[in-house]
């Protein structure tokens, strides 16, 4: 079992930052691919970034190709979307999830409650 907590969400102008964190319990967490997803109201849950076990290996949606960063401390049983250049179109709830493999919200199999993001124009 794998619980996870995000934190740091929040209300931002247009072209600001916003750092998530997602802070896990259990001993297998490093064996764990992490993902980040998002849904905004009205619509589904999508896929926003992806990190391996090690750190070595990431994957991002398109929309936030080159915008967003994820990474991940196995130390700290955290893992973190560091988030810049944010538009109006990024405003959702976003969920930490752990999984093994892959960009489908099916792939994984633990989920936090979700941290709102607002951003504003």
């Amino acid at each position: 079992q794998v619980q996870l907590v995000e934190s740091g969400g929040g209300v931002v102008q247009a072209g600001g930052s916003l750092r998530l964190s997602c802070a896990a319990s259990g001993r297998t967490f490093s064996s764990y691919v992490m993902g980040w997803f998002r849904q905004a109201p009205g619509k589904e849950r999508e896929f926003v970034a992806a990190i391996n076990w090690s750190g070595a290996y990431t994957r991002y949606a398109d929309s936030v190709k080159g915008r967003f960063t994820i990474s991940r401390d196995n130390a700290k049983n955290t893992v973190y979307l560091q988030m810049n250049s944010l538009k109006p179109e990024d405003t959702a709830v976003y969920y930490c999830a752990a999984g093994r493999r892959g960009t489908s919200v099916r792939d994984y199999d633990y989920w936090g409650q979700g941290t709102q993001v607002t951003v504003s124009s």
